[in-house]
């Protein structure tokens, strides 16, 4: 009895991998966590219209529940070793990318144990200066640090982050060197450059636009691969100083564990698409910041690949190390 059961259940197996979307067609049939591995921000943000909204389109809860510390790996790899079923996502970006080789001993691989779904938004930094200071151009500002090395500081939400890792592309782009300031967030950073105590800064677009806008600070160029709608008026890097491969900005996806059903991935990716696709969606992305992206898996993927293949690069030649 007990052989013909175990060979019932053999033969099972090919008959549901006949039916491709047969768990899809019953995904979800409960509530679905999806992380944030930081406390607050534009993922919380993000994350918080995407649950609301996938609620709408999928018939089931979506919960975010916030993992942060480490510079996201604590939430990272919850996710990673979470049972790969399609109930645990994340969202999260650049930290997957860099965190490899900022991280000694990482007890997850972001390539190996998280299967990339959607690319949600990029955001980029904005390079300002204090008003009192006397620059008015990326060129002055790389001739200035130039011709005093170090001299001017800049403060980001600490080492690692997209605002330091802009400021070591620019360094190696050009050897303009500036000396870094890590703080334990934005909201400190941010006033100690309204105050000039920071003369520079690497600020990402949601905190630096008030200040632009209002002229507390003065923005010379955004990190981006293009112009932002946000401010259309400020050159990219690449434009102001002539380097057309220097770009480098935050973004945000959605991902799941590795091994996660291809059709509760692919579920995921069409519905996810559509939401992104929504006009009310992408103006939420807008109002925080961001520039919705959207697109498949596979460039997401391949995002990835790309940011962690140029940025470990950039972070050994600038000896950074997370602490």
């Amino acid at each position: 009895m007990q052989r013909r059961t175990l060979l019932s259940l053999a033969g099972a197996v090919p008959l549901a991998a006949r039916s491709p979307w047969a768990l899809a067609d019953t995904y979800p049939s409960r509530p679905v966590r999806l992380v944030v591995p930081a406390a607050g921000g534009s993922g919380d943000l993000f994350a918080r219209a995407i649950a609301q909204r996938l609620e709408q389109l999928m018939g089931q809860t979506f919960l975010v529940e916030q993992k942060p510390g480490a510079g996201t790996n604590i939430g990272n790899a919850f996710v990673a070793k979470a049972a790969p079923d399609g109930y645990t996502l994340l969202i999260n970006g650049l930290p997957l990318a860099t965190n490899p080789a900022l991280y000694d001993n990482l007890t997850y691989s972001p390539t190996r144990d998280l299967a990339p779904i959607i690319q949600v938004a990029d955001i980029a930094n904005v390079v300002t200066v204090h008003p009192g200071l006397a620059i008015q151009s990326m060129k002055e500002l790389v001739q200035a640090a130039k011709a005093e090395p170090r001299k001017f500081n800049y403060g980001t939400p600490g080492i690692g982050s997209s605002g330091h890792l802009s400021a070591e592309l620019l360094a190696v782009k050009t050897g303009a060197l500036l000396t870094h300031v890590p703080y334990q967030g934005n909201a400190q950073a941010t006033n100690d450059h309204l105050s000039g105590v920071l003369q520079v800064g690497f600020v990402n677009m949601p905190v630096a636009l008030q200040f632009v806008r209002s002229n507390r600070l003065r923005a010379l160029a955004v990190t981006s691969a293009r112009r932002s709608a946000l401010l259309p008026d400020v050159p990219t890097v690449a434009e102001a100083l002539g380097i057309p491969d220097y770009e480098l900005s935050g973004w945000f996806g959605i991902f799941a564990p590795a091994r996660t059903p291809p059709d509760i991935l692919g579920r995921l990716e069409r519905e996810l698409a559509k939401l992104l696709a929504d006009p009310a969606m992408m103006e939420v992305i807008r109002g925080a910041g961001g520039e919705p992206v959207g697109g498949t898996a596979a460039q997401l993927e391949a995002r990835v690949r790309r940011d962690a293949e140029r940025l470990t690069e950039v972070i050994r030649v600038s000896g950074a190390k997370a602490q």
